[in-house]
């Protein structure tokens, strides 16, 4: 057990002068320790010390290197990419309203008067959120233009956490491949659709066409599922009507 020794305090029996010199021993011993550990210590350093270096300045290259590709190339290149993208969105939403759409839906697509359609946008500005979002555009254009596999090909590709297009985007998906008469996989991204977002807008959406397919399909129990959630969770919506007719004539052909 360590004692507390007063400061100037002389050991006066050989005992006590024993066990201070043990104690005098022992510190020697632990420093000496700690300088062999501390000059292993240098001499790794100083054996390691080009790697060392090589390491540090990487990881110093790379953090510089993101945050100028960042300020001096990304920026600059979404701004650039949403400047060429705003024609091609002039000619998609006229498309939307006007009465021959297929002209300027692929307008919209492979660009006019000397501006840039959205494949160009996919093409050229690659890894830009306005590229991401030119694969929503393009696969709907595609969709309303009856190119359904070009359609399916671009809207897998977009990516977002939207509350409205993330679901759009796959149920449009489930459109093509009802266009396609692949009735399964039309099936089977209705209701990824339906369960993306849950809201009142898209949700009873992609369920009523889920549960048209099911019931298409013979799947009469996941038909009457879909139909009954509409009505029950979503009794407001625009599709509660037609989810109430469509319950009724499946529970006839059960």
């Amino acid at each position: 057990m360590a004692t507390y020794k007063k400061r100037g305090y002389k050991p006066k029996t050989k005992a006590e002068k024993q066990t201070e010199l043990e104690d005098d021993s022992t510190t020697a011993e632990v420093f000496n320790t700690l300088d062999e550990s501390a000059n292993k210590t240098e001499a790794w350093v100083e054996k390691n010390q080009k790697a060392i270096l090589i390491f540090v300045g990487i990881v110093s290259i790379g953090v510089l290197g993101y945050l100028g590709y960042q300020q001096f190339i990304q920026e600059p290149k979404e701004v650039e990419a949403v400047n060429d993208m705003y024609q091609a969105q002039q000619y998609y939403e006229q498309a939307l309203s006007a009465s021959t759409k297929d002209s300027l839906y692929n307008l919209s697509l492979n660009g006019g008067e000397g501006k840039y359609g959205f494949l160009d946008i996919i093409e050229n500005y690659g890894g830009t959120n306005a590229a991401n979002l030119s694969n929503y555009y393009a696969g709907i254009a595609y969709l309303n233009t009856g190119k359904y596999q070009e359609a399916i090909s671009h809207l897998d590709t977009f990516k977002s956490d939207d509350d409205m297009l993330a679901p759009i985007a796959k149920g449009a998906i489930g459109d093509a491949f009802a266009q396609l008469e692949q009735n399964e996989q039309a099936l089977k991204y209705y209701e990824i659709a339906a369960a993306l977002k849950d809201n009142n807008v898209t949700t009873p959406r992609f369920l009523l066409k889920a549960g048209i397919i099911a019931m298409n399909l013979g799947k009469t129990d996941i038909a009457l599922n879909h139909f009954k959630t509409i009505t029950e969770k979503y009794p407001k919506s625009l599709e509660n009507t037609k989810a109430t007719l469509y319950e009724g004539k499946v529970e006839a052909m059960k």
